[in-house]
């Protein structure tokens, strides 16, 4: 737990994903084209992405991937993330945690 709260603080956004994993690929573009520049994990390209997708799922992530933290807090998984995006909230959780400057 201990080290994907240090992973989830680096940066204003980061995510845990697969390299794989269709949805994954979607929120990682959205950020992108909001112009956020997302810490990224794959977890199967990191030689402790097992253990991390175990922390993940004790947080309640389900599915586990793609985890999205803003702020260093856990926001969601896709359909949270396109929810906040498509009624506003995105933009502003980015732009309170540093990640937007617009």
């Amino acid at each position: 737990m201990d080290r994907v709260a240090k992973l989830a603080s680096q940066k204003a956004v980061v995510i845990f994903s697969k390299s794989s994993c269709g949805m994954c690929h979607a929120i990682k573009r959205l950020f992108y084209e909001l112009g956020v520049g997302p810490a990224i994990y794959e977890l199967d390209e990191d030689s402790k992405g097992k253990e991390i997708e175990w922390c993940l799922k004790r947080l309640g992530c389900n599915p586990f991937v793609p985890a999205v933290f803003i702020g260093g807090n856990f926001v969601g998984s896709t359909n949270t993330i396109m929810t906040l995006h498509l009624n506003g909230s995105l933009k502003k959780m980015l732009r309170d945690a540093g990640a937007l400057w617009l």
